[in-house]
Order: C-alpha cells, then sequence, then structure tokens
C-alpha cells in the first residue's frame, strides 16, 4: 500500500514573507469599504520588485471574500492573494482552505494571510490549511491521476510570533481532523474491525494513551450481547478498544467518557441497503475514529479533565450466522432488544459501549458520536449535525464549541412523546421504530446512560461531504473531532454541568 499523505508541517517568521527564501507567498485581501487593501507583508514585497501589486491585481478581478484566492506570477515568485472577508475565524478557516488548495504539491508556502487574525482566528486557519489539503488515495505514486500531496510547510510569516503551545494546540485541533478523515477513507477490505482496533491502538500509545481491548472471545465472556450481535456474521469478528487520557493535574478533575461507533462496513445485515445506499458505508466507523483522533490530541490541546474513549467496533455482514429480525439480544448490564431492522445496528453496539460506562466507569458525562441515522440527514441537509442533551448546560458548552471550531449542530428533541415507539411485546425495546427515527434512536439509547448528563452526537447527516467546500474535501469528513476538541480543550469544559 502507498504511503499515506501528511498534512502540512507549520513554523513561524517574523520576517515578511518574500524575505524568507520561499519562493511561493500568501497574502491577504482586505476590503476597506469598499476600498480593496493588501495586508501584512505585501509592502516589503511590493519595495523588492518596485511594483504596485494592487495595479497588477486590477485586471484579475480579485475577491476579498472569504477564500476567494488570486495568484500572481512575478519575478522570482509566485503570489497567491487571499480574501479573508471580515477576518473571523470562519473567514480565516476558509482563506486557509483556499491556499491549502491552490498550493498542493509545493514544498513550501510563506503565509502572512494569518497575520491579520487573533489567537482564534490562528487557529482556524490552521485548521482550513490542514483539512483542506487532505487527500487520501491509493493510487501509484506518480501514477495516472495521482493526487498532488498537501504543501509539506507552511511558514506563518510577518506576524509576531505566538507562543509554541498556541501554535501546537492548533496543529493538533487541525490533525485530529485530518486522522479521522484518514481512518474513515480506509477501505473495508483493509479496515478490518481487528485492523481498526490495532490502529487505534497504536495511535494511542504515540499519544501516551493507556489501552486496552476486548477481542470477541472477552466480548462474549463478558456479556457484549450487542456488538457480538452485529458482528457475528463477519469473518473478522468485533472489538472494543479503551483509550484513557489523564491530564497531569489529575487529582479532583471531571471524568468524561466518549463513545464512538464503529461500524467498519455496513451491508444493512439482512435487512440489506441498497447498492447505492452501501457505496460510502467504509466509513460508518467515523464515530469511533472521531474519539480515537480526539483522545490521541487531548494533550496537546491542555484538556484539564479524564477522558476514556470507548469504541465498539464491528462489521455488520451478510451471512449463514447474520443476526436476523425477530431475534432477540442481550446487552452488557441485562436489558434485551428485540431486533426488528438490522440496519439499526448502531444503537446495539453503542449500548453496550454505554451500559458499561454508565455501570463501570461512572463518568460525570457520557458522549456518544455516530451516523446513527438516515433520518437525520432528512431534518438537517448535508451541512449540519444534530445533537440530543439531557442537560442544558452540556447544549450550552456543545453550541459554543460548533461556533468556535466551525463542525455545526443544532439541539434536537429527547420528545418523551416518542418513548412508546420503543414497545416491544418480547423484549424491553425494539430497536427500529418507523416514525420519529432519529430522536427514536436517541431515546433508545438513553436508557444505557444510567441517568448521568449525556450528549447523543447523530453526524450521519454530515459524515460525507459529497463536494470541494473549503475546509471540507469530498469524501469521509471526520466531523466531531473538531468540535470535541474544541469543547474539552476550553478552560471549563464542564461548567454548569451536574455532576
Amino acid at each position: 500500500m502507498p504511503p499515506a499523505f501528511s498534512p502540512p508541517a507549520f513554523s513561524q517568521s517574523e520576517e515578511a514573507p518574500s524575505r524568507t527564501g520561499v519562493p511561493v507567498l500568501a497574502l491577504a485581501l482586505l476590503d476597506d469599504d469598499g476600498e480593496l487593501e493588501l495586508g501584512p507583508g505585501a509592502a516589503e514585497l511590493a519595495e523588492d520588485l518596485d511594483l504596485d501589486l494592487l495595479e497588477l491585481l486590477e485586471p484579475l478581478g480579485p475577491g476579498a471574500r472569504a477564500g476567494d484566492l488570486t495568484t500572481l506570477s512575478l519575478p522570482g515568485y509566485v503570489v497567491h492573494v487571499v480574501g479573508v472577508g471580515d477576518t473571523g475565524p470562519t473567514a480565516l478557516r476558509r482563506a486557509g482552505a483556499s491556499l491549502a488548495r491552490a498550493t498542493r504539491g509545493c514544498d513550501a508556502v510563506a503565509s502572512a494571510v494569518q497575520a491579520v487574525a487573533d489567537e482564534d482566528g490562528l487557529t482556524a486557519f490552521v485548521a482550513g490549511a490542514v483539512l483542506g489539503a487532505f487527500t487520501y488515495s491509493l493510487r501509484t505514486p506518480g501514477g495516472p491521476g495521482s493526487p498532488d500531496p498537501a504543501v509539506a510547510r507552511i511558514l506563518l510569516a510577518s506576524g509576531p510570533r505566538v507562543e509554541a503551545a498556541v501554535l501546537e494546540r492548533a496543529e493538533a485541533i487541525a490533525r485530529a481532523g485530518w486522522e479521522a478523515r484518514r481512518l474513515a477513507a480506509v477501505p473495508s477490505n483493509i479496515k478490518s474491525p481487528a485492523w481498526l482496533a490495532d490502529e487505534i491502538v497504536r495511535m494511542g500509545e504515540a499519544a501516551g494513551l493507556q489501552t486496552r481491548v476486548w477481542d470477541d472471545e472477552q466480548l462474549r465472556k463478558e456479556g457484549f450481547g450487542g456488538i457480538v450481535a452485529v458482528g457475528q456474521a463477519s469473518a473478522t469478528p468485533p472489538r472494543l478498544v479503551q483509550l484513557e487520557y489523564t491530564p497531569r493535574r489529575s487529582r479532583r478533575v471531571p471524568h468524561v467518557v466518549l463513545v464512538g461507533k464503529g461500524i467498519t462496513f455496513d451491508t444493512g445485515g439482512l435487512s440489506i441497503k441498497p447498492g447505492e445506499s452501501m457505496v460510502n458505508m467504509k466509513r460508518d466507523m467515523t464515530g469511533a475514529g472521531v474519539v480515537a483522533a480526539t483522545l490521541c490530541a487531548l494533550g496537546a490541546v491542555g484538556s484539564q479533565v479524564r477522558v476514556t474513549g470507548l469504541m465498539a467496533i464491528a462489521e455488520n455482514a451478510i451471512g449463514g450466522s447474520a443476526l436476523r429480525p425477530g431475534d432477540v439480544i442481550r446487552h452488557w448490564g441485562g436489558r434485551t432488544t428485540e431486533v426488528t431492522n438490522t440496519d439499526a445496528e448502531g444503537r446495539l453496539v453503542l449500548a453496550d459501549a454505554l451500559q458499561y460506562a454508565a455501570t463501570k466507569l461512572r463518568p460525570d458525562l457520557l458522549v456518544d458520536v455516530a451516523t446513527l441515522t438516515g433520518a437525520m440527514k432528512v431534518a438537517l441537509g448535508l451541512s449540519t449535525g444534530g445533537y440530543f442533551a439531557t442537560d442544558d448546560a452540556v447544549a450550552a458548552l456543545i453550541d459554543a464549541a460548533a461556533v468556535s471550531s466551525g463542525e455545526r449542530m443544532w439541539r434536537m428533541p429527547l420528545a418523551e412523546v416518542y418513548e412508546p415507539l420503543l414497545e416491544s411485546k418480547v423484549a424491553d425495546a425494539d430497536n427500529a421504530p418507523r416514525q420519529a427515527q432519529a430522536i427514536s434512536a436517541a431515546l433508545f439509547l438513553q436508557h444505557f446512560t444510567g441517568g448521568l448528563p449525556w450528549a447523543h452526537l447523530d453526524i450521519a447527516s454530515v459524515g460525507d461531504s459529497v463536494r470541494e467546500n473549503f475546509e471540507w474535501t469530498k469524501g469521509p469528513t471526520g466531523f466531531g473531532a473538531r468540535l470535541l476538541l474544541h469543547w474539552l480543550g476550553s478552560a471549563q469544559p464542564l461548567e454548569g454541568v451536574r455532576t
């Protein structure tokens, strides 16, 4: 398999871009009450070349909206002039993504675009520059159609040096999004449950995390009936992976458990999906990938909460031993579920992990992340994720993180009026009510949370991007990693939460 593409690395210089020795430059373009204005670094370049840069730009019709990009070829330089809009985080994220796309395959670019930003804007710019450059390909390197890799190095020029910890945090958030996308992009003939578990352990150990893995035999012995049932028809048995992050100041800190859905491929089981709906199901483990990537970046963002990640991993396959409609399974902890639709499998694996976490780990807050219901796409389209929360303070924290990270979320109601939809004549619940499907799925999961404060992030609506759109590259999005890191890396990540 060809080596994986890598995200760009960042370094700093207080010099103007044109005086760093890098021939590919990036400058900000601002709109000052209808008058275009070039940002930091432009004066030095104009002086060095004795040119009027705005005069050269004018025939090209440059735009100052966030992400607009115009390229000038000048003696000794290629200059990308990037619109930065209102210079807020969203604008800087878009500017970074546009620059990343324009500089694919370059060894380095010296950028002064971020020099117009504050600390939040710098974090956003770095995220855009990393994620806008994301590529995953198994084509032969250098062969026909082989994509250019991301620019190898981005030199942040012209601005005052930021603290190393600030840049490290920005890179960690961006790289977590990259890693979540990478895991989701790996094809399922490679990404078996065992492969994904091994990869998550490798990532966790590299980040200094404690790790644990339950194999198929241990899952059966300990009663993880949902995970076992979903994965029992696959040639590659299921896994449950635990990662543990403990901050340096670990006494009397809150404890959060993140649970991720890790279906490495979802055929729908015997309730088989239409072929067209199966095409992107290699990414049905996005929740687990997001949780893993988040755990591995918590140290770099300086999170002051203890976080445990549980990733329930299985392949929902078809075969003689497959879970059948009408089967009743017993989850960890004893609650039973009648399976009326084997394609509603994500909640079955999440249920085991949530109940285990609520009973054994007793966190202050439970959060699960899953590409769970197609109904969320119907409700919210393809650019906004949905979430449910039992606590208004938790909801406020998610809303704030969604804004700061650029990963948009909308709170959905845990409407108890739909609880009767879960009724089964032979088990504690039916796994697949035909009405209010996103809400009923959340209500199903709530029974496994032990009454703890809990949030359920249903990211099925944003698990894939159908087109290139600023930091969103076509394909798996890894949505959720940036949001969780903005949240759990904040100064008071559980502010107001009843614990």
